[in-house]
């Protein structure tokens, strides 16, 4: 196991009872129109997470499909989600013994209160407890410092100019082998790692991975540029339910070409197990 400081607190939240599953929760309206008001908690500057809003679409779909867990998401960012009032409409494409697929999309409204869609989703789901255990891999957790060496969002600057509500939200402790954007120095490498999980010490479940691989600085700090790097399509695919305690996310970037960089993340418990992986493709704004 990994060296780690517990980042619970003594009324540590349960899954079920968190902040996120409360902002996460859609009240279902008709049968695949599921209501929800988008929580300005989880913005940056004044656009919704995009992790999060994969969380929302991913609570709906598992109220949608007979599986409950998410084993693959891929999601098309249409336009920027705001705080305030959307509809999630979720259809069953297709159900069967191991996996059902579903398709969602989250709707909000313009000036003019015609619906504008923010996100479409394509996800299937099944149940992670009835995997086999047999692994063969040669992926291996990302080198990070004990936790108590790594540096948060009250140790130095804000990553984007304007407010960032959701860095309060979370518990996120960043590798300093990955911090010399914060130092106006950057690396060059294209590359993120921190501990991660939630502020008020909700353990993860696999709704949760979906925050998870989006909720680090972008690479792109890294790499010397700044400002908003929006996702355009982001898939991510859930292996197993992660153990008890903080998480660690790696996140790289081989290629930035024509204002577009991908960027390929891995998540790890503190069993060393990898519990997660994705891939998102992110506009990035030059010069």
């Amino acid at each position: 196991m990994p060296e780690a400081a517990s980042a619970a607190s003594p009324s540590r939240a349960l899954i079920g009872d968190s902040e996120f599953d409360r902002d996460t929760a859609v009240v279902r309206r008709a049968p695949g129109v599921y209501d929800i008001d988008l929580s300005a908690g989880w913005t940056i500057i004044s656009a919704v997470n995009g992790g999060y809003l994969l969380a929302v679409l991913g609570r709906a779909l598992a109220d949608t499909l007979p599986h409950a867990d998410p084993f693959t998401v891929s999601a098309h960012y249409l336009t920027a989600s705001h705080p305030g009032p959307a509809v999630v409409r979720t259809e069953t494409v297709r159900t069967g013994r191991t996996l059902s697929t579903g398709q969602a999309s989250l709707f909000q409204y313009d000036d003019e209160g015609n619906e504008v869609e923010r996100i479409r989703v394509l996800a299937s789901y099944g149940d992670l407890a009835t995997l086999p255990d047999d692994v063969r891999t040669t992926a291996t957790p990302p080198p990070i410092p004990p936790l108590e060496q790594c540096f948060g969002p009250a140790d130095g600057p804000a990553p984007v100019e304007g407010s960032s509500a959701i860095a309060d939200r979370l518990m996120l402790k960043l590798d300093p082998a990955t911090l010399g954007w914060a130092l106006g120095a950057p690396s060059g490498k294209g590359e993120m790692r921190a501990w991660f999980g939630l502020a008020d010490g909700r353990d993860a479940d696999p709704l949760s991975l979906l925050l998870a691989v989006d909720a680090l600085p972008p690479t792109a700090f890294e790499l010397g540029l700044k400002g908003w790097v929006p996702t355009v399509e982001l898939t991510v695919h859930v292996r197993r339910r992660p153990a008890p305690g903080p998480l660690r996310v790696s996140i790289t970037t081989r290629n930035l070409a024509g204002g577009f960089l991908e960027e390929d993340a891995e998540v790890w418990d503190t069993e060393n197990h990898l519990v997660a992986q994705s891939r998102q493709l992110a506009r990035v704004r030059l010069g």
